[in-house]
């Protein structure tokens, strides 16, 4: 077995992982990361399937379109994590309706929240904590 053809078992082994992952998880940022395993299992395969010139080194325009598809792939998956923080505010959880696991966790109410990292913690009196002293 060559190493060409190990890096496209791989490769392969890769996107399937991806696949299995964004379709038997109902979590959206368990489906974004098996969108990526994706990705990268595509760009395993592109680059053990460019053809070599003579010399045995690699054409290099494979190359550039991976490098190239990692950049969007950074920028999508931003963009997905962006829409799935969305999703799961609006809704409180973190599924798509078609997606929802048996059991569903509660939403957390708003008032049983004691403090969030952008937001002071409250005093027994139920004001907001001085930072002043």
């Amino acid at each position: 077995m060559t190493p060409l053809t190990l890096y496209a078992l791989a490769g392969a082994g890769i996107f399937v992982l991806g696949l299995v992952g964004t379709l038997g998880r109902g979590h959206l940022f368990w489906k974004v990361l098996g969108v990526n395993f994706m990705g990268s299992g595509a760009f395993l395969i592109l680059m053990a399937a460019s053809p070599r010139l003579p010399g045995g080194e690699a054409d290099p325009v494979p190359q550039a379109m991976v490098l190239t598809g990692i950049v969007v792939a950074v920028s999508a998956t931003a963009l997905a994590l962006g829409m799935a923080l969305r999703v799961a505010v609006r809704t409180g959880r973190p599924y798509l309706s078609e997606d929802l696991p048996t059991k569903t966790p509660e939403p957390v109410e708003e008032s049983d929240v004691e403090s969030s990292p952008d937001r002071p913690p409250k005093d027994r009196a139920g004001g907001e904590e001085s930072t002043a002293h």
